[in-house]
């Protein structure tokens, strides 16, 4: 789903509301969940998930095409846990 999708379906169910009111809502509600997620803080949406991140180790690897030895640094990474509710619903159906 592409985030005018989302929007659209938002305002359908919203007729009172202005399709642009509904997108700087929708662009409000995503930049808040980025500014937390980048000050490590956990977001968590009942019934949908939480976003949380994480640091993956330095790690050294070896490249498959040369062989050569290669050190790969620290990172962030963003992690998905699901809702208990949304993973009933996806194994039902």
């Amino acid at each position: 789903m592409l985030k005018r999708e989302l929007v659209n379906k938002v305002a359908e169910q919203l007729p009172d509301y202005y399709k642009q009111d509904v997108a700087q809502a929708v662009d409000i509600i995503l930049e808040e969940i980025s500014q937390a997620l980048t000050e490590n803080r956990r977001v968590e949406i009942r019934g949908f998930g939480s976003f949380s991140v994480r640091t993956r180790k330095p790690r050294t690897t070896k490249n498959p095409k040369t062989g050569k030895m290669m050190d790969i640094p620290a990172r962030k990474t963003l992690h998905f846990t699901m809702s208990k509710s949304l993973k009933e619903v996806l194994i039902e159906g």
